[in-house]
């Protein structure tokens, strides 16, 4: 715990350094940590601003208002329409470059006016390891990645968070809904509402990790290996439920849930 303390103690250092921040803020595992930091290196000249929209999962923009109150710190939510760029709807492989591409430019856009020197995010330094072409968005328009440059891992920065009783050192991750969608295949709001409805249904049955693939009306649930008998022993609730959101089809994925699954179409092109 010494050495990690090491790297928060640098953490805040380069922050300090910046003398006035935006956190991009999503009430995630790393942007809640990151947040903090800031915080203690910063106080008032910290501020976290979250995107909003139909994009994200129900529930996820309330709760990260209620962490950056916990935190401390002033929160600015965007409302955000990405699904007004053809590019982004149209969902190519890179379609989270062309996301980020706009999210940051309204951020920076609020940094400008209010008079902040930089707008900061939860990159850290494991995501360098996974397709994310959002990363490029965020370098092309100089956002700052404190926790990668440090060298802050996942599991380092839940490690840290629990020592500092942070209430989501042991969260699971729940990116943006159109990550559920399978490259080329059109988002539209109506296909995000029954992904966002039908995670809802599984979460509330006590599952803490789940995805809902949208393959039109073929909905493909993934949730972790040790829950795969709980769904099957629920096959005509979970069945019933999904149908009852608009699609015509339900599946459970045999291999469970894993992290950028879509992607594994790209490898095998």
């Amino acid at each position: 715990m010494k050495d990690l303390e090491q790297k928060y103690e640098h953490l805040k250092e380069i922050i300090k350094s910046y003398g006035s921040v935006l956190v991009a803020f999503s009430g995630g595992v790393d942007s809640t940590f990151v947040l903090k930091a800031a915080v203690d290196a910063l106080k008032e000249k910290a501020v976290a601003v979250t995107i909003t929209g139909e994009l994200y999962p129900p529930g996820e923009t309330e709760e990260a208002a209620r962490l950056a109150r916990f935190l401390g710190a002033e929160h600015i939510i965007i409302e955000n329409r990405d699904l007004d760029n053809p590019t982004f709807a149209s969902n190519p492989p890179d379609r989270c470059y062309h996301c980020k591409k706009n999210e940051y430019g309204e951020i920076l856009k609020v940094a400008r006016e209010r008079g902040f020197n930089a707008v900061i995010d939860g990159l850290n330094a494991d995501d360098l390891s996974d397709y994310r072409p959002g990363i490029r968005a965020g370098q092309e328009l100089g956002v700052h990645s404190p926790l990668k440059d440090v060298g802050l891992t996942k599991e380092e920065i839940r490690a840290l968070s629990r020592n500092f009783g942070l209430p989501t050192a042991d969260k699971p991750s729940n990116p943006c809904l159109a990550s559920r969608f399978p490259y080329g295949t059109q988002i539209t709001s109506e296909g995000l509402r029954q992904v966002g409805a039908a995670e809802v249904i599984l979460r509330k049955m006590g599952i803490p990790q789940v995805r809902v693939r949208h393959h039109g009306n073929l909905a493909r649930i993934e949730v972790p290996e040790e829950y795969l008998q709980f769904v099957a022993e629920r096959a005509a609730e979970v069945d019933r439920s999904l149908k009852g959101l608009g699609y015509t089809y339900v599946a459970l994925d045999l291999l469970g849930y894993r992290a950028g699954s879509m992607n594994e179409a790209l490898r095998l092109t």
